[in-house]
């Protein structure tokens, strides 16, 4: 069983394709239910993200896998699959567990760094595990990844550039307001984790007032309490009120991952007829996926929107180059230490199913021995299991124990392959009857670990035209 991931994130496809493929947290269950009733699916985890979908599934049968996360990314975006895969990408087996080493790490992030992708993973784990969905090689996959993002963190400045997108945009935000964010009135709509990361920022910023909007009106008043913790007034408003509250506000972030516009047109004009002074600016950071905030409201009269694509281009999200690299150089360790620790796991039931075939037949030809000696003392009976038992370990000791060396390294697994075969310990290898077309994407899953990732694609492409 090998990990398939497909995924489509900032690095792929522009904002437009990333609004269509974002899954939001009730959809998320769903897809994975659907995902596992795969006949090529055991496990299956989808991280989802403001800037990235994918989804990470064990697989038995590459193409037939393939097709299948394919169809159901097709089918949740609306889009249809050529298009899809022009955005998309594949990692498999070793190239996909490097993937999420380096984005539980931030190399990968749209802020090279920030830290938040690691709760996401976090999550993302929960969920599939709740709903059964993950399994040992999951489990231990989406572990290891988090403790290299962990180490990553504390061993390197990598972090250094920003904290978060959220921090980013708010940097943004500042310096567009001209002199800071300090005894400012913030309207922060979402409560979820970019909620709660945005209010932490305001507050280290010096927010003089904070206001909260949610669906929910429970969590908004939880985030507010956290507000008023921190020493900051706080306060909550429904998202009907919205205008009213935008109306005090300086800068409004906004992050709720629902479908449509929160923010529209029609409330940004009841705003600022509201405002105090039509010269006094508004920044909006929309940091929604699919947008929050409808992009005309950009036009009005100073209103400044910095959202996804702004950030996509801006500056700051780069980490110094040393610390990239520091960074890259524990993530290849932590790999190259977790693939041979799992070479070593696929190899061992072989090596146990080895000594107790060896087992079976010592035992077997005991019970011969009776048969054809029906007086032997038990002494000497003792004395001669004795005898072959230490024959049969001594001569299994060797290959066994080399054997484990030999598949802690690259390509170990044919030598288990090999033992099984030799010694009989499994049924064969043999597939079952598959297309040319089929028998070449297996062939080139392989190659997704030698750098032939855009062939593999352009096979995959072509299955869909």
């Amino acid at each position: 069983m090998s990990v398939l991931l497909v995924g489509i994130s900032h690095r792929s496809a522009p904002v437009s394709v990333l609004e269509r493929v974002a899954i939001g947290d009730t959809d998320r269950p769903k897809l994975i239910d659907k995902m596992m009733s795969s006949d090529h699916v055991s496990e299956v985890m989808i991280v989802s993200s403001c800037n990235r979908v994918e989804i990470y599934a064990v697989v038995d049968a590459f193409h037939g896998a393939l097709s299948d996360v394919g169809e159901l990314l097709a089918g949740h975006s609306g889009m249809d699959l050529p298009d899809l895969t022009k955005h998309a990408y594949v990692r498999y087996s070793e190239a996909a567990a490097e993937h999420l080493f380096a984005v539980a790490s931030g190399l990968d992030s749209m802020v090279v760094g920030e830290q938040q992708i690691l709760g996401q993973i976090r999550t993302a784990y929960a969920i599939s595990d709740n709903q059964q969905a993950a399994g040992r090689v999951l489990h231990e996959l989406a572990q290891q990844a988090l403790r290299v993002g962990k180490r990553v963190h504390s061993e390197t400045g990598i972090d250094r550039a920003g904290a978060s997108v959220v921090s980013v945009a708010l940097d943004r935000a500042a310096d567009l307001l001209g002199d800071g964010l300090a005894g400012r009135t913030a309207v922060v709509v979402g409560a979820g984790s970019m909620g709660g990361l945005s209010v932490a920022h305001l507050t280290r910023a010096g927010i003089g007032r904070v206001i909260v909007a949610n669906r929910t009106r429970e969590r908004a008043e939880r985030l507010a309490e956290t507000v008023r913790a921190s020493g900051v007034d706080g306060a909550t408003v429904d998202l009907a009120d919205l205008p009213s509250a935008l109306a005090e506000a300086d800068v409004m972030v906004t992050c709720t991952g629902a479908v449509g516009a929160v923010v529209t047109l029609a409330d940004a004009h009841v705003a600022l007829a509201k405002r105090d002074s039509a010269r006094r600016p508004l920044v909006i950071c929309d940091l929604g996926l699919p947008r929050d905030v409808e992009p005309a409201i950009a036009g009005l009269p100073g209103v400044s929107i910095f959202d996804m694509a702004a950030l996509q281009r801006d500056p700051a999200a780069g980490a110094a180059a040393a610390d990239t690299e520091a960074a890259r150089e524990i993530v290849a360790g932590e790999l190259a230490t977790y693939l041979a620790g799992q070479r070593l796991a696929e190899v061992t039931p072989t090596v146990t199913a080895l000594r107790q075939r060896a087992a079976d037949v010592v035992e077997a030809e005991l019970l011969r021995l009776d048969s054809r000696l029906p007086g032997l003392e038990d002494p000497q009976r003792d004395e001669v299991a004795r005898t072959v038992r230490r024959v049969v370990d001594k001569l299994l000791h060797a290959p066994t124990v080399r054997v484990k060396q030999l598949a802690s390294a690259p390509g170990g697994d044919s030598y288990a392959a090999a033992l099984r075969e030799l010694f009989e310990l499994s049924p064969g290898s043999a597939e079952a009857v598959a297309t040319p077309m089929e028998m070449r994407a297996v062939e080139l899953a392989d190659d997704f670990t030698a750098g032939h990732e855009a062939e593999a694609m352009d096979v995959w492409k072509g299955m869909q035209s």
